[in-house]
């Protein structure tokens, strides 16, 4: 087993990151580019466990596994929950970089989501990597090179990953997770070759659940009510989710936070600390906004998959080997089918995408963005499934 084992369908990454940890085509930065959970995170993490590696990746020796396990000395990684990176974490890594590595092999630095760097952030990391130490390396993740400054781009070396096959994540999910092969295969179509979601998928029953009441719903969409109710739904269960998955990350901020000061339950507190509490919890509710997005965003792709299947239904002949992500639910698309056309149903699907930028991209409030989608989505007048 290497470090190369958790990267599914991406056999060409593979080889040349191999070849770059072996000294052929190395850089001072790399940019690796993909679509959501496509694995550039654990790319990037894999990358920088073979480089510390004496056998570019052999995934037994103890480099690997402190790599792996996220405790190396050499390796330093940012990610984030909140909407940017700011210019002090980046700062901060630059410092870092400029020192030598404790091992004998190099100084591995990874920022995991290169597209939300801030122009400030952006400005210090450009000077750090025009100008690198010896023995640094750095990488950098994000969707696609659009979403890195040009300048910063055009000094790294790209690495692009592409969307693993279904076949490839169900075999993933049976020889890695040991999932059962039916099971396995409905995961990994349902995910749309997203490596994480599948395994939640596979191994959480209340996540499947979940799913299967936001792809039933375009057959219920038949009324302005079940409209209103269904975004209502959508929205509710994403903030449940967010909230169930930030509490006890939250909880466990403050006691670090209070720990850090020496505050005890009724004890006195320093000056400092308020502003510091302040700043926590200002950071807290940002990241408990974006959770919600990245939950109602999910849902969102799952509803594009019931209409996509639609269209494939109503105009690719049977037999042609095209695969339906909801192939479990045949019988409601084909009821969606009858009194829908793939004219209206790729309407619906800009309906969605058109929500979706609302929220991302022009923050408009999520229980207002899902109204307005799911009228665009109801079914015409008259017609049901």
């Amino acid at each position: 087993m290497t470090v190369w084992d958790a990267l599914v369908g991406q056999r060409p990454v593979i080889t040349a990151l191999s070849d770059a940890a072996s000294g052929r085509g190395m850089s001072q930065a790399f940019l690796f580019t993909g679509p959501p959970g496509s694995g550039r995170s654990n790319a990037a993490v894999a990358f920088a466990a073979a480089l510390q590696c004496e056998q570019a990746g052999c995934g037994t020796c103890q480099s690997c596994h402190t790599v792996l396990a996220g405790s190396h000395a050499d390796v330093s990684l940012i990610r984030t929950e909140k909407l940017s990176i700011g210019v002090d974490e980046v700062r901060d890594l630059v410092r870092r970089s400029a020192l030598a590595p404790v091992g004998r092999r190099w100084q591995v630095l990874i920022v995991e989501d290169a597209d939300r760097l801030t122009e400030q952030a952006c400005n210090a990391l450009l000077k750090a990597i025009e100008e690198p130490t010896d023995r640094t390396v750095w990488v950098l993740c994000a969707p696609t090179v659009e979403d890195v400054l040009p300048t910063i781009r055009s000094r790294c070396r790209l690495v692009t990953l592409s969307t693993p096959s279904s076949a490839d994540v169900a075999d993933f999910l049976v020889r890695v997770e040991a999932v059962a092969p039916e099971l396995a295969a409905h995961a990994a179509r349902a995910s749309q070759g997203h490596i994480g979601r599948a395994k939640a998928l596979a191994k959480d029953e209340a996540t499947r659940i979940r799913r299967q009441e936001i792809v039933s719903l375009p057959i219920r969409l038949t009324s302005l009510g079940s409209c209103m109710t269904a975004a209502t739904n959508l929205f509710d269960v994403a903030k449940e989710e967010a909230e169930a998955i930030t509490s006890a990350l939250d909880a466990r901020e403050k006691a670090d936070l209070d720990s850090a000061f020496g505050v005890v339950e009724r004890g006195r507190r320093p000056r400092e600390y308020a502003p510091a509490l302040s700043a926590l919890e200002k950071g807290q509710k940002t990241r408990a906004k974006r959770r919600i997005l990245d939950v109602v965003d999910r849902g969102l792709m799952d509803l594009v998959s019931v209409y996509r299947d639609a269209i494939v239904l109503a105009t690719v002949p049977a037999g042609s080997g095209t695969e339906l992500v909801n192939a479990e639910m045949r019988q409601d698309l084909e009821r969606l089918v009858r009194v829908t056309t793939p004219e209206s149903n790729l309407a619906r699907i800009t309906a969605v995408f058109t929500a979706r930028e609302q929220m991302l991209e022009f923050n408009v409030p999520a229980q207002l963005a899902l109204e307005s989608m799911m009228v665009g989505l109801r079914l015409p007048e008259g017609q049901r499934p």
